[in-house]
């Protein structure tokens, strides 16, 4: 950490940057070459810029919160407060970026914009002089970031600062599991990066939803299908090399392939996530799933066959009453239906028999059983 003491200036605005490295940004495909304009119409349309342009407006900037930057040869990069600088770009250059001012508000008078002209700013000589202030503010402070965002910052830090995942844990006021976890999902999918076997811009889905992968990486079933432990936690490379080809095929089942035109098999954390930890813990599931790509058919194929038998009998209730309620208005009279309706009648006959003969022999077994313990 430096000792030099950080110092909060009055910049004028025109020579403040926006962060392009700052994780939100990286999290939704925006490049480090992005464009200024790129940049603030992201922030606008993705992360709510219209409540502090409102806030702004309505009562000055507070100018006690200084944003964080870091000084370059001409400029100040904003490590800390981008959505606060894209609503201030918003209203002091009002006619390049009326698009997004709220229609609600008068337009901001030339009295505002000057007074916007100049923003406080702390500024610091690295990323690594504020990365606890940063950290604990967005990984488990008031303005928490996403599960991807936090997993990037963790990374920076420990990666590039040198700083051990139990200190960032400790400073950040997080637990230091949920650091190791972060930073082990990121640090697959780089590892599975470096190894051509996936690729972020590839994925069939508006972004990357790395909380997939973050939590499934917590059950069981994916841990035993890639090897993985927590001791692996704190490693740029978690998975071993002959572990590889299943690495692929998980992401490639969580993220789908755009070039492939594959879709995902994970629609929702819940219950798809369940699902798939459970066809992971079963091999013929597995190879039901690389067939088929279809997570239901695999899950059912992963429960044992009593699961399955109440499952599948209970989903009979239920269709039948529903066919029962439509009776009056749905049944025309026809043969067709009537003779489908008659065979159910024979089929359920059939089931209840062999039921009731079974429910009997579970029954002479277990009276044999107690008197044989008697």
């Amino acid at each position: 950490m430096s000792t030099k003491t950080p110092e909060i200036e009055n910049v004028n605005i025109s020579r403040l940057e926006f962060d392009r490295e700052n994780p939100r940004l990286v999290e939704f495909g925006l490049s480090k070459n992005e464009t200024e304009e790129n940049i603030v119409s992201f922030l606008n349309n993705v992360m709510a810029v219209d409540e502090l342009i409102f806030s702004i407006v309505n009562s000055g900037f507070f100018m006690h919160e200084p944003l964080i930057g870091i000084p370059n040869k001409k400029n100040i990069v904003i490590i800390e407060g981008n959505r606060r600088l894209a609503a201030l770009k918003v209203i002091t250059e009002y006619n390049k970026y009326k698009e997004f001012y709220p229609k609600s508000l008068p337009k901001p008078s030339q009295r505002l914009i000057e007074s916007l002209k100049e923003i406080p700013v702390y500024k610091v000589t690295s990323r690594k002089d504020s990365w606890q202030f940063i950290g604990f503010k967005h990984v488990n402070g008031a303005a928490k970031w996403g599960s991807y965002a936090k997993a990037q910052y963790i990374a920076q830090v420990h990666n590039e600062f040198k700083i051990p995942l139990e200190q960032i844990a400790s400073q950040i006021g997080d637990t230091n599991k949920t650091v190791q976890k972060l930073y082990q999902a990121l640090m697959i999918i780089e590892q599975a990066e470096k190894k051509k076997i996936f690729n972020r811009t590839d994925i069939n889905a508006p972004r990357l939803y790395f909380s997939h992968l973050y939590t499934g990486l917590q059950f069981e079933g994916f841990k035993s299908f890639l090897n993985v432990d927590d001791n692996s936690a704190d490693t740029p490379e978690p998975i071993r090399k002959t572990k590889m080809k299943e690495l692929a095929e998980l992401l490639d089942w969580i993220y789908g392939s755009k070039k492939k035109e594959l879709k995902p098999v994970i629609q929702s954390q819940n219950p798809d996530l369940s699902y798939l930890d459970a066809v992971l813990k079963n091999t013929p599931a597995i190879a039901a799933l690389r067939d088929t790509r279809n997570l239901i058919v695999a899950y059912e194929i992963s429960q044992p066959d009593d699961f399955k038998f109440t499952q599948s009998l209970n989903e009979a209730k239920r269709a039948l009453y529903k066919s029962l309620q439509y009776t009056v208005t749905g049944y025309k009279g026809d043969e067709d239906n009537l003779r489908t309706a008659g065979t159910i009648v024979k089929m359920s006959e059939e089931l209840y028999d062999n039921m009731e003969k079974k429910s009997h022999e579970v029954s002479k077994k277990d009276k044999k059983a107690r008197l044989t313990e008697k």
